[in-house]
């Protein structure tokens, strides 16, 4: 796999997680911006939880493998 193909599945693993963000945001007055610090460590959280389900728990890939 290129970079540019790891990059876009990065992209879209962030992009996915905060599209969840967002469709569970109990606020409709309130727009959740991608940038905040709580945002980006949610992310970074999530994304963290993800590799160890699907690779330590789930073994259904290796960690290089996740993004690839």
């Amino acid at each position: 796999m290129t970079e540019r193909e790891k990059m876009e599945r990065w992209d879209l693993v962030d992009n996915a997680i905060f599209d969840l963000i967002e469709e569970l945001n109990p606020s409709v007055e309130t727009k959740i911006e991608w940038e905040t610090d709580g945002v980006a460590e949610a992310r970074a959280e999530i994304r963290e939880t993800l590799i160890r389900l699907f690779c330590e728990k789930l073994k259904l890939c290796k960690e290089e493998e996740f993004y690839s």
